[in-house]
């Protein structure tokens, strides 16, 4: 009896690896470019929409590194985190 729940287990641990396994990443298309970030600027921020999957149509903010335009097509391993926005940038003097 012991045995059989150990194989129960044993086989959804294998679906779900497969399953896994069959989802790598998911294509978003670039809507909008939210700007530059990072220490000298080569990060871009990005808002794309997931266009396949299980979670079609959400929009995520990402960053990426390299050249982006909009409606290029990205490919996300993951759709849990979303990069924090950028900060807007204090001007001269505002603390005056």
């Amino acid at each position: 009896m012991g045995s059989d729940k150990k194989q129960v287990k044993e086989v959804k641990g294998e679906n779900f690896k497969a399953e896994k396994k069959e989802r790598i990443a998911m294509p978003a298309i670039v809507e909008e470019i939210a700007g530059r970030t990072g220490f000298r600027g080569e990060i871009t921020q990005v808002k794309c929409r997931i266009i396949d999957g299980y979670e079609q149509g959400k929009q995520l903010r990402r960053n990426v590194k390299g050249p982006i335009q909009i409606k290029d097509l990205l490919m996300l391993r993951e759709t849990d985190i979303e990069a924090r926005p950028i900060r807007s940038k204090v001007t001269k003097g505002a603390f005056s």
